[in-house]
């Protein structure tokens, strides 16, 4: 598993991936095995675009485990949530994911901004 020595980059793209959230867990953001990057979460936004509250559920995924980062996190309705808070960080190595589950389908909506780091 390459893990990229932060000191000496070579490159550092900056990227946004979206998610439609769903009632299965889907990754919003994976770094594929022996991609020799590692990827550098800044910010994750899950907006409700229904008339109810709703609630979802972040988790980081590693080797067939999911670890709960926000677990049943509520968004009120027609609004905006951050799981992660600013000074959080989350590094993804190869083969690690973030996954988005949703208490309903079709209602949550999430933004990730990210780098790529080699």
């Amino acid at each position: 598993m390459a893990n990229p020595n932060l000191k000496n980059l070579s490159t550092v793209f900056a990227k946004t991936s979206t998610l439609s959230l769903t009632t299965s867990a889907t990754a919003i953001l994976q770094n594929p095995a022996a991609s020799g990057k590692v990827l550098k979460v800044s910010s994750i936004v899950v907006s409700n675009q229904s008339t109810e509250p709703q609630t979802y559920t972040l988790d980081f995924f590693r080797e067939s485990t999911a670890t709960p980062i926000a677990p049943d996190f509520s968004v009120s309705a027609y609004s905006a949530s951050t799981p992660l808070f600013r000074d959080v960080v989350v590094y993804l190595e190869e083969g690690d994911s973030l996954r988005l589950t949703a208490s309903a389908n079709s209602a949550l909506e999430a933004v990730c901004s990210y780098e790529e780091l080699s």
